[in-house]
């Protein structure tokens, strides 16, 4: 493959050559049109003297003769000097009989409707002036060579090749030092990036300009490392917390087997070891479960088969499931301004992973709350359902909002207050994001309110059979 280089200064020798050749071509033309002008003019002259000396002033054909060759100043090539007359069709007056010959092969392109007429064969360059005299048609036609023209097309021509050549050449050098020095920043980029590892990834690209092309590449890829760096760091916290939550239930496990095995007890003492082991177990198991639905709507979002939803009853479900499964939990479900479309109240979503969704947020404000009640508020606003769950409780720190969303990040106001992972909240915000949807939370001294925001899947109406039944 032909890199960027290269291929910017193939582009710049064809572009610049196409347009220096034009101009050499253009130049080669105009001057072949001033000579041929010139020429004829000179031819013109030929022909006006001649039309002076034989009409004006009647002189003999041999005065003619002699007074024409004075005038040539500068030697014309194969000069010859014929009169024609329609009349009679007979060439009357003939500088060189030989040439009369040729001159009546011009006879044919001869139009009385024009004054003048320019021809041209191979090197030879044709005039001929059409002149009525004492009811006679003739016609003055004056034929020559341009050797001074010629050779000095000639000289031009290979003057013009050489310049484009050398042109060319120069353009090959001039393009591959513009396109080293265009693509040298890339390559300062290209070093600074391939510096870049795990260990210093807090460094950045740097480039004195950032308003050029390249600036805005720059910040743009800086803006990659700036999501590079976060997912490292949360794979960092992921990694540790996850560490952290398994050894502890595992090592207490452990711990309470080894004792329990140390010397032979009680049924009782049996009984509360089996207890404990049970309740670390619980613990484990509903780590295991929330970190594999996390994985789960991580790694198989694009694949999760999305149908309508009806909100409204799903919250039912909702509500049924968490007080069924603590029944200290209390769900208290409001339905304020309940639209008359069924329209409005229908999303377009994957069902289990909305149900999850609504479970962990109404499961965590009857968790915090200081009552174990969540209230749930069913909203629709246009193109939108909102559902807000406020529950009473400790007011989570405005520093620890952004965060509360990470996966194991968990305020210090509630870390102390309830067990639990910190993974919950960070399942709703992927789920949230998944559907085209959001979530927020506000936070004060009387308690905290989840706000989540999904898309209406509005539906077409029916289109009715216009045909009668017959």
């Amino acid at each position: 493959m032909i890199n960027i280089r290269t291929r910017l200064t193939y582009q710049f020798i064809l572009s610049v050559s196409v347009i220096l050749i034009f101009f050499s071509v253009g130049v080669y033309y105009f001057s072949r049109l001033y000579l041929d002008k010139r020429f004829y003019k000179r031819l013109q002259d030929r022909a006006v003297t001649t039309t002076t000396l034989l009409f004006d002033m009647q002189a003999p054909d041999t005065t003619v003769v002699r007074v024409i060759d004075v005038q040539k100043n500068e030697i014309l090539l194969d000069e010859a000097i014929s009169i024609y007359n329609a009349n009679s069709r007979k060439i009357i007056f003939s500088t060189k009989t030989s040439d009369s010959k040729f001159h009546r092969s011009f006879i044919p392109y001869l139009d009385p409707k024009q004054q003048v007429v320019f021809r041209r064969s191979g090197e030879h360059q044709f005039l001929a002036i059409h002149l009525r005299h004492r009811g006679q048609n003739n016609w003055v036609m004056v034929s020559g060579v341009d050797t001074n023209g010629n050779e000095g097309l000639k000289d031009l021509r290979k003057i013009l090749i050489v310049m484009a050549l050398s042109g060319i050449l120069l353009l090959a050098i001039a393009g591959w030092l513009f396109a080293d020095g265009a693509l040298s920043p890339m390559a300062r980029i290209v070093a600074q990036v391939n510096a870049i590892f795990p260990g210093n990834i807090k460094n950045r690209v740097k480039h004195p300009n950032q308003k050029d092309e390249i600036g805005v590449l720059v910040s743009t890829f800086n803006r990659m490392l700036d999501r590079v760096e976060q997912a490292f760091l949360t794979q960092k916290m992921f990694i540790a917390n996850v560490s952290h939550e398994l050894k502890n239930p595992l090592t207490k496990i452990y711990t309470q087997i080894e004792i329990a095995l140390m010397k032979r007890r009680d049924p009782e003492e049996y009984e509360g070891n089996l207890d404990s082991l049970k309740s670390d177990t619980k613990t484990l198991i509903q780590l295991t479960n929330t970190l594999l639905q996390l994985a789960q709507t991580v790694v198989s979002s694009e694949s999760l088969k999305f149908i309508p939803i009806r909100m409204d009853e799903m919250l039912w479900e909702v509500r049924s499931q968490v007080q069924k499964w603590n029944e200290k939990y209390t769900v208290k479900l409001h339905f304020e301004d309940f639209p008359e479309d069924e329209n409005t109240l229908i999303i377009e979503g994957n069902e289990a992973s909305v149900k999850v969704a609504l479970m962990n947020v109404v499961e965590n404000a009857c968790k915090f709350a200081t009552d174990q009640t969540a209230v749930v508020q069913f909203l629709t606003v246009p193109g939108k359902i909102q559902i807000r769950v406020f529950n009473k409780g400790p007011k989570i720190p405005l520093e620890d909002l952004p965060y509360i969303f990470q996966p194991f990040y968990r305020s210090k106001a509630t870390a102390d207050a309830r067990k639990g992972h910190g993974v919950g909240l960070a399942i709703v915000s992927h789920i949230m994001e998944v559907h085209k949807g959001g979530i927020k939370a506000e936070s004060d001294d009387v308690g905290t309110t989840f706000l989540l925001e999904f898309p209406l899947k509005i539906k077409e109406p029916e289109k009715k059979d216009e045909k009668m039944k017959s």
